[in-house]
């Protein structure tokens, strides 16, 4: 059963924008707090941005801050990761995630989505 799915992602040139969705089901995994993860090509997998859920504290990764916003629909049960100025570097498959904690470590989430592909290409 998939409880977290991402979508959003696709071919952007660069110096473009994407909005990436997830489809959280946040409550029935009893989550407070979520984020975004990426990974690159022969990289590991790295922490991009946070937010707690109930308040709306955010965390950014320094080589995005500026350019990404991570934000949530309650009514939707949805996270988005609006990505403006994307950059060549910011190619990799992008993760939701969910936890109990809000942390930018990968082992404080428990629940990961199955990924969208960001590919920034001229």
């Amino acid at each position: 059963q998939v409880q977290l799915v991402e979508s959003g992602g696709g071919l952007v040139h660069p110096g473009g924008s994407l909005r990436l969705s997830c489809a959280a089901s946040r409550r029935t995994l009893r989550s407070n707090y979520m984020g975004w993860f990426r990974q690159a090509p022969g990289k590991e997998r790295e922490f991009v941005a946070a937010i707690s859920w109930i308040t709306g504290s955010t965390q950014y990764s320094n080589s995005v801050k500026g350019r990404f916003t991570i934000s949530r629909d309650d009514a939707e049960d949805t996270l988005y990761l609006q990505m403006n100025s994307l950059k060549p570097e910011d190619t990799a498959a992008y993760y939701c995630a969910a936890g109990g904690r809000y942390s930018i470590r990968q082992s404080d989430y428990n629940y990961w989505g199955q990924g969208t592909q960001v590919t920034v290409s001229s």
